[in-house]
């Protein structure tokens, strides 16, 4: 049994059935996608079927898009510009959809791999970080809407702190999970930079590589971070290898770290 892992698919429908024909996963293995499944490219409405057809070999975790398709749904959120989410909001299945997507956790465990869509805060050790998702997992389930409603009601704060109040720990939580790059000196998050490493302004480091980080006895395999691309090294897999901006779509066989990449197909691309 092979665990194969994909970057984020972004609606690109074409693209991500052409790599699971190249990669032809058996009925034993299992497929872990790095969240993000919907927005920006043309299918994240066949993405969104087909994912919820997969059963128990699939895992997915969300990412910040599709955080931001349920918050739009609910209406926590409003359309963004490049938005296209349209053909998912107008679907007659959307609620069973939507009811899926909200179920997928923001992190997956399974002996020393994390699967999750941006990273792990510094300060967090691997089961910190399973208990903290866990926790706004649960406050998810009993509360969709609040939930939502408390993430895009005020900006996280950056720095960790144990004695945080509740919706700031949600929010902080969630958004290190989702939309983590780059980290400062301190351990506090960078949510503003996304170009490459090379680039990132001075004192800003990729939170994979920020000292002391408590975690780095895991493999973490993520995606979100476009600009950085492929990386593969030690407790390191990162997935984004920019699809849905005309690249391709990246898959790793965790078990031997063979790689599979498929182009961008045309018709997926906004």
């Amino acid at each position: 049994m092979a665990t194969y892992a994909v970057g984020d698919v972004q609606g690109c429908w074409r693209t991500l059935q052409r790599l699971l024909d190249r990669a032809s996963p058996g009925s034993d293995d299992r497929l872990w996608l790095a969240g993000d499944l919907v927005n920006r490219g043309r299918g994240s409405l066949e993405v969104l079927r087909w994912a919820a057809r997969q059963g128990d070999g699939l895992q997915v975790v969300l990412g910040n898009h599709d955080l931001h398709l349920l918050a739009r749904a609910s209406g926590a959120r409003g359309s963004k510009g490049k938005d296209t989410l349209d053909d998912v909001l107008r679907a007659p299945d959307r609620d069973d959809l939507l009811d899926w997507l909200a179920a997928r956790p923001l992190l997956v465990q399974e002996g020393d791999h994390v699967l999750v869509h941006a990273g792990l805060l510094p300060a967090w050790t691997p089961a910190e970080a399973v208990g903290l998702a866990a926790e706004a997992d649960r406050a998810r389930a009993a509360d969709r809407r609040g939930f939502l409603a408390a993430l895009n009601a005020a900006a996280p704060p950056l720095a960790w702190r144990d004695d945080l109040p509740s919706d700031d720990r949600l929010r902080l939580v969630v958004a290190a999970l989702t939309r983590l790059r780059c980290c400062r000196p301190d351990g506090a998050m960078d949510l503003d930079y996304s170009g490459p490493p090379s680039t990132a302004p001075a004192g800003l480091v990729p939170w994979f590589e920020a000292p002391g980080r408590r975690s780095a006895a895991a493999t973490v395999v993520f995606g979100h971070w476009a600009a950085l691309g492929l990386v593969l090294a030690r407790g390191v897999v990162a997935l984004d290898t920019g699809c849905v901006w005309g690249r391709a779509l990246t898959c790793v066989r965790l078990d031997d770290g063979a790689v599979l990449q498929e182009p961008a197909h045309p018709k997926d691309l906004p």
